[in-house]
């Protein structure tokens, strides 16, 4: 079911360091065992489905043992699981590829050296791959960068993301999850979900309001002879311009953006998301041609943030709250039944039961 309709935000401060060995072979062992669970008893597309559900994902995260409010139970939760499933991906027709930092680039290939186990062109899901990274740094500007990326994928096609992005100057993190079957459009308010404590103003592209602004800056791109624009960019950087702008403007160079817009002008890219996809073409050249869209051709984009989910936390721990207290106590069900059948020792399991009673109870 979409989650459009929860709104608030999370609280994902940034921390260092990793989980310690002992912890993380545990979660590795309990992350298969919920999978498997979840795969056998509903299908891997309930899985993919799951994972893009950030309450559900919060939840996943705490019954494998990891601190509720900490950025680091995204990316552990994310290894645990791919490690975990790693030798019986074919077996549950469930694949994750991708991870944190220098992992997270290797996820195209590791997409593509699956592809003789799956059933559609490993390409097309390299592209939803790339496509859904270009959008959460380049079309979404909220001031966080993405360190974190992983694809989960199914055999037919199916696809989830779930990434994350750090903010260096507030300590915050922000996890952006996309579900392939609920996005109808890359580029217009295509997110499961998105999590974040801190909400602020962002260049926010792919707002239903910012489609006339797509419009404008794919048409700059392609009908602007390049030096054309790259005169009105000068141009921007000597007006007094509006607070929000001066932040973005100050680190807008033309020269240095020359060769980009020379490749965009010439490849012609038809709509906003196929420029978008194209190489070189990052935040800086989004972001100046927003600019030109919204001073020159008086087109503005929208600068809401998006974030939306919130978790209200209590206990040692903390404990994910939910809006859909029947979703989520289902949830809570085959936690508890995944965990029942885990194979892992049984003081382990005990604790992990423990702590999925203590959030059901202690709401």
């Amino acid at each position: 079911m979409p989650a459009f309709g929860r709104t608030g935000v999370a609280n994902l401060p940034l921390h260092g360091g990793k989980a310690p060995k002992w912890l993380f072979e545990r979660m590795t062992k309990l992350a298969r065992e919920i999978c498997i669970v979840v795969v056998e008893d509903f299908g891997p597309e309930e899985m993919l489905q799951k994972m893009s559900d950030p309450y559900w994902f919060q939840a996943f995260g705490c019954a494998l043992g990891f601190d509720w409010h900490s950025s680091g139970l995204t990316t552990t939760a994310c290894g645990a699981l791919k490690e975990g499933i790693s030798e019986i991906e074919n077996d549950l027709g469930f694949f994750i590829a991708g991870g944190k930092g220098g992992t997270s680039r290797k996820t195209p290939k590791q997409i593509e050296d699956r592809g003789h186990l799956i059933s559609v062109d490993p390409a097309n899901l390299v592209y939803n791959s790339k496509i859904v990274a270009k959008v959460d740094s380049a079309a979404l500007q909220d001031g966080y960068q993405l360190y974190h990326h992983v694809f989960l994928f199914t055999k037919n096609g199916s696809w989830a993301v779930v990434q994350q992005g750090m903010n260096d100057r507030t300590k915050y993190a922000r996890r952006y999850h996309w579900l392939g079957e609920t996005v109808e459009d890359f580029v217009c308010e295509p997110h499961y979900g998105i999590c974040c404590e801190k909400r602020g103003e962002a260049l926010n592209l792919v707002a239903t309001e910012s489609t006339p602004a797509r419009e404008v800056i794919s048409q700059i791109a392609v009908e602007n002879k390049p030096e054309k624009t790259l005169e009105e960019l000068k141009k921007l950087r000597t007006l007094e311009l509006p607070a929000r702008h001066q932040i973005v403007v100050k680190d807008i160079h033309p020269d240095r953006l020359r060769k980009t817009i020379l490749s965009t002008y010439e490849r012609s890219p038809e709509g906003f998301e196929e420029l978008l996809s194209l190489p070189g073409v990052g935040p800086k050249t989004i972001r100046a041609l927003s600019l030109l869209a919204e001073l020159i051709y008086g087109t503005a984009p929208s600068f809401s943030d998006p974030a939306r989910f919130s978790f209200a936390h209590g206990g040692k721990d903390g404990i994910p709250f939910p809006v859909d207290r029947r979703t989520y106590d289902q949830s809570i069900q085959l936690l508890r039944k995944a965990v029942t059948r885990a194979k892992i020792e049984g003081s382990e399991k005990r604790r992990a039961i423990n702590r999925l009673d203590d959030w059901h109870f202690s709401r």
